[in-house]
């Protein structure tokens, strides 16, 4: 019973929007060069404090994967790694960018 409760509360409006708001923050934050997610949770951690627990953590794993993929677009792009994670990426990837196959 408790798990149906947990999964209801996850996918209320509210939750949902902070997910949605993470992201589009922490893609944002993380198209900058030299920012990884790390950084970028640091950066915005002061928008989570006024929220309550759930929806902080809900929004601090959107900043997250948010910043993750934001990494990923300059390293394809401008051959530019916003952290060690990307550095393989930006070997095939802004290779594909030069061919055209960025997309």
């Amino acid at each position: 019973m408790d798990l149906i409760l947990g999964v209801a509360n996850v996918f209320s409006a509210t939750n949902l929007f902070y997910c949605f708001t993470g992201c589009v923050l922490g893609t944002i934050v993380g198209v900058l060069p030299g920012l990884g997610p790390a950084s970028t949770i640091a950066i915005l951690l002061p928008v989570t404090m006024h929220l309550d627990p759930t929806g902080s953590v809900i929004m601090l794993s959107g900043l997250y994967y948010g910043a993750m993929y934001g990494g990923s677009t300059t390293s394809i792009l401008v051959n530019i790694p916003g952290e060690a994670a990307s550095v393989v990426t930006c070997i095939e990837g802004f290779q594909m960018t030069k061919q055209g196959k960025a997309g």
